[in-house]
């Protein structure tokens, strides 16, 4: 597995986003999402990522299970901030009025998450720690501050912020230096890379892209809405509706056909493209299968040409918006 940097550490070029595995995206198999991760340390993916609010951390808890006998061969990042116990979080007011999701950054609640979230991963330290959104209600110098002093007190190594703005990225590094940005990219979502991944090149901070295959859509392996579980979040996904997935799926038949070209898969090639942006880029496709974990670290040593990097920008973006009207308001900012 070629290498990327975060920080002052080297991980594989293909991370694992761990999510799928106890949150979102129907049921999952717990025997099947340990043997990812031992197969996932086997072949050089070693930058996981969960946060505390999948599945209500029951991630952390998986991901435990692993980490008690490998902990020195994992680059582990986690994250804070949606939070899901409300006896947690000292926005009580938010929680009076019974809010549907509450974002908390204060300095106290960063501390608190902080413990809860090792405790259930079984570790003393992690090597990346997120804030998962920005809380409008507190400057994100208080929150980073209070996230600096878990670095000063050895319990995290690198601090990272997800979904954030180049505004407030500049702000929170002035703070205390910030060592990745996490934010979805992808072919159908280029949101961030005219204001937010330049900021991050000028700071040198890594970017991390999550969902760099779509949410699973530019597998080709979804057909349509049918083939999602009834529970799974993305039948709720504007992109997914309808004759937006008509639309969208037209992406997809032109991934295959550059796929065809290699020998690779859609996925394959979703992935070689995002690696191809930049050389700060350690994006983590999620999965719960051994299958698509091997397919999607051999993206690594995909390369494509410039023509065929350049037709994959050139493609339109997709119809609909990439999170419903209910979230928009918690991203970006």
């Amino acid at each position: 597995m070629t290498k990327r940097k975060i920080g002052n550490d080297e991980v594989g070029a293909i991370g694992l986003g761990c999510m799928g595995m106890s949150y979102a995206y129907g049921p999952a198999d717990e025997a099947e999402s340990i043997s990812v991760l031992r197969r996932a340390l086997e072949i050089g993916v070693n930058h996981w990522d969960t946060a505390d609010m999948y599945g209500a951390g029951a991630n952390e808890i998986l991901l435990a299970k692993v980490l008690k006998d490998h902990r020195e061969e994992v680059f582990l990042a986690t994250k804070f901030a949606n939070v899901y116990d409300r006896t947690l979080t000292s926005h009580q007011d938010l929680v009076a009025a019974n809010a549907g999701w509450i974002v908390d950054g204060t300095p106290e609640y960063v501390h608190r998450a902080f413990e809860v979230s090792a405790q259930r991963l079984g570790v003393d330290h992690v090597d990346l720690y997120y804030q998962h959104r920005v809380d409008d209600r507190v400057a994100i110098e208080e929150t980073v501050g209070a996230m600096a002093e878990l670095v000063a007190a050895g319990k995290v190594r690198h601090l990272g912020l997800s979904e954030v703005s180049a505004e407030s990225i500049r702000r929170a590094h002035a703070v205390h230096p910030i060592a990745a940005v996490q934010c979805e990219l992808s072919l159908w979502t280029r949101d961030f890379v005219e204001d937010v991944v330049p900021v991050c090149e000028e700071l040198g901070i890594t970017f991390v892209p999550y969902s760099p295959l779509g949410r699973g859509f530019l597998t080709g392996q979804i057909k349509s809405i049918d083939d999602l579980p009834e529970d799974d979040w993305r039948r709720s996904n504007p992109r997914f509706q309808g004759d937006a997935f008509a639309k969208n799926f037209e992406i997809v038949e032109q991934v295959k056909l550059i796929a065809a070209a290699h020998d690779a898969t859609p996925a394959q090639v979703a992935l070689a493209w995002v690696l191809a942006l930049s050389p700060s880029f350690a994006p983590i496709p999620g999965t719960k299968r051994v299958k698509y974990l091997e397919e999607n670290a051999a993206a690594a040593d995909l390369e494509l040409t410039q023509a065929e990097i350049e037709t994959l920008t050139a493609i339109e973006p997709p119809v609909g918006s990439r999170y419903p009207e209910a979230f928009a308001g918690f991203l970006k900012r």
